[in-house]
């Protein structure tokens, strides 16, 4: 074989052993990689530029922003009590 091709392919004989053992371990590697900008897409602000990790809902939207971004700021414990208060009264759907 030229240059140990044979071996990276797997077609030396072997059954895809060094295959499974060199290279094409390298393919779970790659999905976790893959799984975790996923994650991290999907868990990102909706800011465009924004690199946060969003946990803060914006009311009456779908979008997920940082807390920074947030048009309240960072709520506090009495504020996210008072909105609650506040939709529960006016009969809004959870």
């Amino acid at each position: 074989m030229v240059m140990g091709l044979g071996h990276v392919l797997g077609t030396d004989g072997r059954a895809w052993y060094d295959f499974w053992s060199g290279f094409g371990a390298d393919i779970g590697g790659l999905a976790f990689l893959g799984a975790g900008i996923g994650l991290y897409r999907k868990h990102n602000c909706h800011v465009h530029g924004c690199w946060r990790i969003a946990k803060q809902q914006v009311l009456g939207t779908s979008w997920v922003v940082c807390h920074h971004h947030h048009p309240e700021g960072r709520p506090t414990a009495e504020r996210v009590a008072e909105v609650h208060a506040t939709i529960r009264a006016t009969g809004h759907p959870t």
